[in-house]
């Protein structure tokens, strides 16, 4: 009874939005079936992009697939790393993927650590895949975020603003709603809902727009991890802001400092730093300045 997500102010109801499909009597999660679909439509965008900058696009296929699993467990390393005062206490529970848990950070760095390597033994250039590859990671992150809608997490804190979003509270983790937005429980039909900022809609919206400015701008890449650089500083100051607003925040140990804020702002200054030097330095040099690499 009741619909199970409400944007009040824009006038949308969804009566029934269910967490898994069965399929004979197998539940499969829809958060994985879009994770799931989030990389495969990565990988396709990778394969284009990779022809748009004349790389080999066969190497992909195989990066990914290594990709892939390492960027799973270190999204999943992370979250317990940064989760270990419950895990220290249910060991059992850290291989339970099932049960929820990943941070997308962790994926990325693991992402990140394993085309480096990949790089070292195929001899490539690191820096000419990970411009390619981070907008299929791109990619991956806008569709991906859309597995917290249907997990019914990874909100933000109260608002009333135009986008704000209720939840039915029976159907939230506990731990993630606040006392401001007990505060302001909202009745309808005698069902109690939780308000909130939709982060995940944030973010996927700030994604894609970092993902066109990043394809728009490939054919006027100056150098190589240009475009890398730009996926790092562009995702990292959304993400800076963003995260501000979460209410399942990760902290760094023994501190309030949400870790993955203060990651993002590390990420937008060294990326912001190196992109500012290189400019610098080619203009003083000379180098061309209307688009492609010069050496």
């Amino acid at each position: 009874m009741g619909a199970d997500v409400r944007f009040p102010h824009l006038g949308i109801e969804i009566g029934s939005l269910g967490k898994t499909l069965s399929i004979g009597g197998f539940s499969i999660a829809y958060y994985g079936i879009i994770i799931a679909f989030g990389m495969m439509a990565g990988l396709f965008l990778v394969y284009w992009q990779a022809g748009r900058l004349g790389q080999d696009k066969e190497i992909f296929l195989d990066l990914a697939l290594w990709d892939i699993i390492f960027a799973i467990l270190g999204a999943r390393l992370y979250y317990v790393l940064f989760s270990w005062s419950y895990y220290s206490k249910h060991l059992d529970e850290i291989i339970n993927i099932r049960g929820g848990g990943m941070a997308i950070y962790g994926g990325v760095i693991a992402g990140v650590i394993t085309t480096f390597v990949f790089a070292k033994i195929r001899k490539v250039s690191f820096l000419q895949l990970a411009d390619a590859a981070c907008c299929g990671l791109l990619t991956g992150q806008i569709i991906g975020r859309w597995g917290n809608f249907f997990n019914r997490e990874a909100f933000g804190g109260y608002t009333d603003s135009l986008f704000a979003m209720q939840l039915k509270r029976s159907q939230v983790r506990a731990g993630d709603i606040t006392d401001e937005m007990i505060k302001h429980i909202t009745q309808v039909d005698g069902i109690d809902y939780i308000q909130a900022h939709p982060t995940f809609l944030y973010e996927s919206l700030w994604n894609l727009a970092v993902l066109l400015v990043i394809l728009l701008y490939t054919r006027k890449r100056k150098f190589d991890g240009q475009l890398f650089l730009m996926y790092l500083f562009g995702y990292g100051l959304g993400r800076l802001w963003i995260e501000g607003l979460r209410t399942d925040q990760l902290k760094l140990f023994g501190t309030s400092i949400a870790v993955s804020q203060l990651l993002s702002g590390i990420l937008v200054f060294l990326s912001g730093a190196i992109l500012l030097y290189q400019y610098i330095r080619r203009k003083n040099a000379g180098l061309d300045t209307k688009g492609g690499r010069s050496i």
